[in-house]
């Protein structure tokens, strides 16, 4: 009796050198990695390719259907939108992995858990095609932003408030006073001059950058790390710790 197919989605860090022994193990149980291809020259791509060639696993590519990122939208229309790009992610991807044999890796930047769709839309492929999800968690970007600043991420016996840029201003003005933020599209810190920032850019990876100290002393400082990176890697990564004044 045949066994139903697994899709492993596998947290990488932010490369070769994040790799656990669990990741590395269910790579070592599949026949290929299905990629997106965001654009010809994608440069995180040739990282995937990387990862996958070190454990002798063929790539096989799919153009990244395109998503609405307009930013002045309500937030209805906004989850809207980015319902329809998992679904066309999700037949995209079950046409990549239809009919192939072997079982098919995701790798997914930092850990699969936060502030990332693949499990969900590789669970809609898995539906569709009556397999199986398997999960390895990898190292997530705000545990390499606060080793890389030797901090801990919240103040003793205190929440931390992880959320997106979109969001933050929300999170303030609701009384968050200590927040991880991602999916950050640039600086994007008026008012918070008094606040302490730490921040980093392609953690671990080509490009790296970190900045912390007082937001309204380090602004500049930051933008211009900001732009380094992404000059120096072809690609941009980049999350802060933010805290409110005592």
């Amino acid at each position: 009796m045949t066994s139903a197919l697994t899709i492993h989605v596998v947290g990488v860090g932010m490369g070769p050198q994040h790799v656990t022994p669990e990741a590395a193990a269910a790579l070592g149980e599949a026949a290929y990695v299905v990629a997106a291809r965001k654009r010809d020259d994608d440069p995180l791509l040739a990282v995937r390719r990387e990862l996958a060639a070190a454990h002798g696993l063929e790539v096989v590519e799919v153009d990244d259907p395109p998503r609405d990122r307009s930013e002045h939208r309500d937030a209805s229309s906004y989850d809207g939108a980015v319902r329809d790009w998992h679904d066309a992610r999700a037949r995209a991807w079950g046409s990549a992995v239809a009919g192939r044999e072997g079982d098919p890796a995701f790798l997914v930047w930092g850990d699969p858990a936060l502030y990332d769709s693949t499990i969900r839309v590789v669970d809609r492929v898995a539906a569709d095609l009556g397999a199986r999800t398997r999960v390895v968690a990898g190292i997530s970007a705000p545990q390499l932003l606060a080793a890389r600043h030797g901090v801990v991420l919240h103040e003793v016996g205190r929440p931390v408030h992880v959320t997106t840029q979109r969001r933050q201003a929300e999170a303030v003005e609701q009384g968050q006073r200590n927040l991880v933020v991602m999916l950050t599209s640039g600086v994007r810190l008026d008012g918070l001059d008094d606040w302490s920032i730490w921040w980093g850019a392609n953690l671990g990876a080509r490009g790296e950058r970190l900045v912390s100290g007082r937001v309204g002393d380090v602004r500049e400082a930051l933008e211009r790390a900001r732009a380094e990176a992404e000059t120096d890697a072809g690609w941009v990564m980049d999350l802060y710790l933010l805290r409110g004044p005592a």
